[in-house]
């Protein structure tokens, strides 16, 4: 009974040791200014684990010199020898081997940790970067492509790398592309990201009407990027996808007639958006007031000073180098200020102002209708419709009110 028990102490002891011996390898950092003495407690207390070994042969790495690189060295193959099926080390071991010049070896190292986690889009990633820093590129990207298949963050780093490398040629980009839906999602939004419009229509068109319905977060993340880059058929294309603006059609005002709902400033993009963020002015609908149908665009001045007045506005693909004529009708009721509204439209694409309307009359005035004609510049795919001012000065007040209804657009 007292052998048994002694017995039983000397395992738990040892069990014990084993134990405080990993934690303290595993909780301790290669940049503690303690590791030293830490790892060699470690080592002490668990000598056939490998994590002590592989933070002593992190520490002998981190300082440049021939003899700590073989020290390293040594200190990952004992690693690799006391766990020889956890491909972590495998990879570290790959790292000291080229760090000490060492490539074929390296290889070797990869291949191993390859052999045990096939799958694993680390892995991967190691060989690819590995094979690049040896002037590989064919196997470089064949082994970046495998990363892009499962994990979303090497994916992103693998599309980027490729880009950089290959002067942002989309064909060798999409040569480590993964043939799934995920990977070619993901592809389409950093194409859009990078103002890449047509090649992330492209990409985004590969998939089916079903796979594009699992991705309506990426959808409408590229209906605003691209938007916010100036590429408005594109930017209509993704957000059609989503139910954004699904009406809109190039080259027409959408709800010119105000019978539709007025959204605020982030719920459309090429609808009209209001901003309610300024206090001395209201905009609305109004359905007691209308020349058509069942309603207009009512704006109530109460004092409003300021110099720009572009609180409501649409964004309207037209096509570049082509005639057009914006019509529509306002209505005033107590209209006064030194400088009246007028309508003005703006290339969107370098927010130049392509033409104003003349000032809408004071007082109070029944249905008027105006026409703009304005063409289009060589680079001009969209135009902002806003209302605007007459300049009078930074504390110009206006008061009174006025009604929009019946906008069109004709080329």
């Amino acid at each position: 009974m007292g052998v048994a028990l002694i017995a039983a102490l000397l395992f738990a002891w040892v069990a014990t040791r084993r134990q405080i011996g990993s934690m303290l390898a595993d909780l301790t950092s290669a940049a503690d200014p303690n590791a030293d003495q830490i790892v060699s407690v470690a080592r002490g207390m668990s000598p056939s684990d490998p994590r002590g070994a592989w933070l002593q042969a992190s520490l002998e790495k981190n300082i440049f010199s021939v003899e700590r690189t073989e020290s390293a060295v040594k200190l990952f193959e004992l690693s690799v020898r006391l766990s020889p099926n956890d491909y972590r080390w495998w990879i570290e071991l790959a790292r000291s081997y080229e760090q000490a010049e060492r490539p074929a070896e390296a290889e070797g190292a990869l291949k191993r940790a390859h052999e045990i986690a096939p799958e694993y889009a680390f892995v991967k990633w190691q060989m690819g970067n590995f094979y690049l820093r040896q002037n590989r590129i064919d196997e470089a990207f064949a082994a970046l492509k495998g990363a892009t298949r499962n994990n979303h963050v090497y994916r992103e780093q693998a599309f980027s790398l490729a880009w950089e490398y290959f002067d942002k040629d989309p064909e060798k980009v999409e040569s480590i592309a993964a043939d799934q839906p995920e990977v070619y999602a993901e592809l389409a939004l950093f194409y859009a990201a990078r103002g890449r419009a047509s090649d992330s229509v492209r990409i985004w068109n590969r998939l089916t009407d079903a796979e594009k319905a699992i991705y309506p977060n990426i959808t409408k993340v590229m209906a605003q990027g691209l938007y916010d880059k100036r590429f408005f058929p594109e930017s209509l294309e993704f957000a059609r996808q989503v139910g954004i603006d699904s009406e809109t059609q190039p080259n027409t005002i959408s709800n010119g007639g105000f019978e539709g709902a007025i959204t605020n400033i982030d719920e459309t993009f090429f609808g009209w958006r209001l901003n309610r963020s300024e206090g001395k002015l209201d905009v609305g609908a109004d359905g007691s007031v209308k020349r058509t149908g069942s309603r207009s665009l009512r704006f109530s001045f109460r004092g409003y000073a300021k110099a720009e007045l572009y609180n409501v506005f649409q964004t309207v693909i037209v096509s570049p180098g082509k005639n057009y004529r914006l019509r529509f009708w306002v209505r005033t009721e107590g209209l006064k200020s030194g400088g009246l509204p007028q309508v003005e439209i703006v290339n969107a694409n370098d927010d130049k102002i392509l033409v104003n309307s003349k000032p809408f009359p004071s007082g109070t005035n029944d249905w008027q209708e105006f026409e703009v004609a304005f063409s289009t510049p060589d680079n001009c795919t969209g135009i902002v419709v806003r209302t605007s001012r007459v300049y009078c000065g930074d504390n110009c007040p206006m008061v009174g009110t006025i009604w929009y209804d019946d906008f069109s657009l004709n080329n």
